[in-house]
């Protein structure tokens, strides 16, 4: 339009640049469309000089108005620049795709695309996003911000803040910025749903804070990050950022320490990065103490590390510290929540649910819940999906220190003393659900939690090993030996449905040396009878087993145990056994029957009755062994046999699979396939899965394979191979595998 009005004035450049006063420079720029805005007196001055007027004076100030406006909006601020991104960035391949996605994402109607990441202090939530903004950069021509909105500090910036500076870096002007958060946020959303801009909105503090910062459809997008799970905003897309496997941090680790790794080597370098525990944030403050002080070496940092009682003092460098950033976590917590998150540090496991949080922070369980659940949303707690919690290992140690520093030293005890307690009893009432004689209390403890079943019994056996398991060592350290004898005797029945379990040679040796403190010499013996059973599981030490009995057959008869001399025969028979000594050990088991047989003990009787049937049959004297075994099997099968009910369930499939091995060995095919097949089954109803249900499947599926039942042969050899997988036997599931995929 200038162009056009200079023209019908018959002026050229410089003859208009002289009448108007405005240089001939600017007359260019602003004909060729480089100032589209000029000012409104540069306008006025060029109207004045073309004579302008009415309408066609008013349209050239209007456009130059227009034009002022356009470039307000777009022309560069500084203001929220993205911060820069750093070099050795390491990882999180698949969570940088699922950034790049929010590019491209569709969404309804009115409902902006927003990615919320989330996760706990110190796992480089906000290294991620500015690295992912900075990769997608290209897709967001119209620009990308950054705001921190400080979550963490006592008093975060309102939205209508945070809306205020927003705007100024989207372009407007403070005058036209509106006063109130509803007409920010009005403004805000117009300015992004027709611009490709991507804002990352860092270190959330609530839905309240963020949710007038969100798009609301069109061509923006937002990418939040926070510590809290923000779980009231709806319509976003969630990432849930962990820590880094190992491999990857030890290649941050060694990215960040740079040339000087070679000199350090791999495995110290691995060592370090498995004590940070996963979290950028250590390994960022380890590599950097490494790389400020070249004296170090990297193997003498991870021996100060290896001490749990300073470690945490450890992480840190310059003004980073980690502590710090589980301490602002920590400071947001309500008064409760922060007392159960210290307690918490004295549970011994790995996890823990809701019931042992209650006893821990001496509060009711719907009390606790509501605690955890705080500590979860803040990420000092991990939730298992499973009513289950766990703590990062870093992040334990900080509440082991919030509690020391926090707590009176006798508080402390106590809290400790009624955890351990509260441990043992749920296990020792556990455990005894499979004692003949206990099961179900007719009154249980009205502290602990409720077990209906065998079935939830075991279950909380084998969940929260660790923890009772913790709670024998802690009792045993602080003289509670009662208590660790009663767990470890209660333990001895379930022992046999998880004989593979690792943990039994601890428990028996704690409950032997809690007995020995205690002077209780049958006790004692009976543990250390306990020991050798442990010891006779395959692959065993039967060197073990002789030494354990040997043992306790001493202190049976100095205590005049008959039952636990009986019991050191009995496993003294059993290495014998294996040893290829027969004749020894069904000498030893025969005595042992009939000491059981004098002191009423059918149950024993029976069972010593049962391996001298072993005897024979490893010895090779099928058909003596099998009527043995039938013979059993009549007993077992008798109600008037006197036997006690949970004892017959366990050992009927036994003595079927026995029967089944021997019916193999006398090529009575049909007849084995169908008794080894029952006694399996019965195992798999009863959940009992070790080295007797392995070798009865591998039997099974050697006979069916000789029957020319293949697809059988081959489930069968692939069940085989996964208990044996399962009880840590590879070398034999290699071998079922092998056969399977032999088999024709």
């Amino acid at each position: 339009m200038l162009r056009t009005h200079r023209r019908a004035a018959r002026l050229t450049l410089e003859q208009l640049a002289e009448v108007s006063g405005v240089s001939a420079r600017t007359l260019s720029d602003m004909e060729r469309g480089r100032s589209r805005g000029p000012q409104q007196r540069t306008v006025t001055a060029l109207a004045d000089a073309l004579a302008l007027e009415g309408d066609v004076r008013a349209q050239l100030i209007e456009l130059a108005r227009e034009g002022r406006l356009r470039d307000h909006w777009t022309r560069p601020t500084g203001l929220c620049e993205l911060p820069r991104s750093v070099d050795d960035f390491t990882g999180h391949a698949a969570e940088l795709v699922w950034v790049s996605e929010l590019v491209y994402a569709e969404s309804a109607p009115g409902v902006g695309v927003v990615g919320l990441i989330t996760g706990s202090a110190g796992l480089g939530k906000t290294t991620f996003a500015v690295r992912a903004a900075h990769s997608v950069r290209p897709s967001f021509p119209d620009g990308v911000f950054f705001l921190d909105l400080f979550g963490m500090s006592p008093r975060p910036p309102a939205a209508a803040d945070a809306l205020k500076l927003l705007l100024r870096a989207l372009g407007a002007a403070d005058q036209e910025i509106p006063g109130d958060t509803r007409g920010r946020g009005s403004l805000y959303r117009s300015l992004l749903r027709d611009r490709r801009v991507l804002v990352v909105l860092d270190n959330a503090a609530s839905e309240e804070q963020v949710r007038p910062l969100l798009p609301g459809g069109g061509a923006g997008r937002a990418l939040i990050t926070t510590r809290r799970l923000l779980a009231g905003l709806e319509g976003v897309r969630r990432l849930v950022l962990g820590p880094l496997p190992l491999p990857e941090s030890t290649q941050l680790l060694t990215g960040i320490v740079g040339e000087r790794s070679m000199s350090d080597g791999e495995p110290a370098l691995t060592r370090l990065a498995e004590l940070c525990g996963g979290l950028p944030l250590a390994l960022r403050i380890i590599g950097n103490r490494l790389v400020s002080r070249p004296g170090w070496g990297a193997g003498e940092l991870a021996a100060r590390l290896a001490n749990e009682e300073r470690r945490l003092d450890q992480f840190k460098a310059g003004d980073l510290k980690i502590a710090n950033a589980f301490g602002m976590s920590y400071e947001q917590l309500a008064d409760s929540a922060r007392r159960m998150f210290r307690r918490l540090a004295v549970v011994p496991g790995q996890d823990f649910d809701a019931a042992l949080a209650a006893v821990a922070g001496g509060v009711p369980v719907e009390d606790a819940w509501e605690a955890l659940d705080d500590l979860v949303d803040l990420g000092l707690l991990y939730d298992s999906g499973v009513g289950r919690y766990r703590f990062h290992d870093l992040v334990r140690l900080f509440a082991r220190g919030r509690l020391h520093e926090e707590e009176p030293p006798a508080e402390r005890e106590a809290l400790t003393g009624r955890v351990t307690a509260w441990l043992l009893r749920m296990a020792t009432l556990a455990g005894r659900w499979f004692e003949p004689g206990y099961g179900r209390p007719d009154r249980p403890d009205p502290d602990l939690a409720v077990l209906t079943s065998p079935e939830e019994a075991e279950g909380w056996l084998r969940v929260n090993v660790d923890n009772w398991l913790g709670a024998m060592q802690a009792a045993a350290g602080s003289g509670r030996h009662l208590l660790a004898l009663d767990c470890a005797e209660s333990m001895h029945w379930f022992s046999d449905l998880w004989a593979h379990s690792p943990h039994w040679h601890e428990v028996f040796t704690l409950g032997a040396e809690a007995a020995g403190a205690l002077g209780d010499l049958a006790r004692q013996a009976t543990q250390l009878n306990y020991l050798a059973w442990v010891h006779s599981v395959p692959p065993g030490d039967l060197e073990a087993v002789l030494r354990y009995t040997s043992e306790a057959l001493e202190l049976a008869t100095r205590a005049g145990a008959t039952a636990q001399i009986a019991w050191a025969h009995e496993y003294t028979a059993s290495a014998l056994r294996l040893l290829g000594r027969f004749d020894e050990a069904v000498a030893a088991s025969s005595r042992s029957a009939e000491m059981f047989r004098t002191i009423g003990d059918i149950d024993s009787s029976v069972q010593c009755r049962a391996h001298i049937a072993n005897c024979r049959l490893d010895e090779g004297r099928h058909t003596e062994a099998l009527e043995q075994y039938l013979a059993l099997l009549a007993l077992l099968e008798d109600s008037e046999s006197g036997m006690t009910p949970s004892v017959v369930t366990l050992s009927r499939p036994f003595a079927l699979i026995r029967i089944g091995h021997c019916l193999e060995r006398l090529g009575r095919r049909t007849e084995a396939i169908a008794t080894l097949g029952e006694g399996i089954d019965a195992l798999d109803t009863l959940k009992v899965s070790d080295f007797r249900q392995a070798g009865a499947l591998e039997a099974l599926a050697a006979l069916l394979a000789g029957e020319g039942r293949t697809d059988e042969s081959r489930r069968a050899y692939a069940w085989a191979a996964q208990v044996f997988e399962a009880i840590g036997d590879t070398g034999a599931s290699d071998r079922c595998h092998a056969l399977a995929a032999a088999t024709p």
